[in-house]
């Protein structure tokens, strides 16, 4: 039986999840749902390495608890012993350390800036004022503006929005209470609206489990919806990479 271009030609994507595992998930459906597959064969084989023990990145940051850094590097490790060509990472924060884990791998490893960037360009021309409702860390260390420039006016919630709503709002998602995590955000999102914008990037990957383009008046960029597509686009340029057989862990 001859073999088909979807299983000899398709790379495998490695996703470095766990961060949070619920985010983790729902980017997982939305990958598939980016992938222009007619078929279950058109579609990208995946690893996922969901791994939620790796250290908590914001009190690492802050200068309290484990470096996150060598976890993520085991990670790494894994997804290229499976097989994989290119890697993602469905959260906003662990984006402070793409450079530094892309120095310890050869694979490519898509930046959700620039996929947020792609989406925004492609969606919303206009756009010249953009909110970025994120996570304390995410808008502390500009993870946007840093890797995108002045593309874009970028605008922040304020600290107090910060603490009582975000902050508590991704703690909730977290633990499961998404109703509570729901009515913190559209907070924080109404908050934030006050502020002149065209556009609302949700650059917290707990946002979008809760909270849609209905809840907004204004365009949003779902930040693992950008990821999942640029990964998509990414992958299709890449060939397959051959996984070793002694890898492969089949019985003989």
């Amino acid at each position: 039986m001859a073999m088909t271009m979807a299983s000899t030609q398709l790379p495998r994507i490695g996703v470095l999840g766990g961060m949070g595992p619920l985010a983790s998930a729902e980017f997982m459906v939305k990958l598939v749902r980016a992938t222009p597959a007619q078929r279950d064969q058109d579609h990208f084989p995946t690893t996922l390495d969901s791994s939620p023990h790796i250290p908590d990145r914001p009190n690492f940051i802050d200068g309290h608890g484990a470096d996150p850094l060598p976890v993520m590097i085991e990670v790494i490790r894994r997804l290229e012993a499976a097989g994989c060509a290119l890697i993602t990472m469905p959260c906003n924060t662990v984006h402070h350390w793409h450079a530094q884990l892309s120095e310890q791998t050869p694979l490519p490893i898509v930046h959700i800036a620039d996929a947020v960037a792609v989406q925004l360009r492609a969606t919303v021309p206009h756009a010249r004022r953009v909110g970025i409702l994120g996570a304390q860390i995410t808008c502390k260390l500009g993870i946007f503006s840093e890797r995108l420039g002045p593309e874009w006016e970028w605008v922040y919630p304020s600290e107090q929005a910060l603490r009582d709503f975000v902050m508590p709002a991704v703690a909730a998602v977290k633990g499961g209470d998404l109703d509570k995590g729901r009515e913190l955000f559209l907070a924080a999102t109404q908050a934030l609206l006050s502020q002149d914008l065209d556009a609302v990037v949700f650059a917290c990957t707990e946002i979008p489990v809760v909270l849609g383009q209905a809840d907004v008046p204004i365009p949003i960029i779902d930040s693992t919806d950008a990821l999942a597509r640029h990964t998509v686009a990414v992958a299709q340029g890449i060939h397959a990479i051959p996984l070793p057989s002694q890898d492969l862990g089949v019985l003989p």
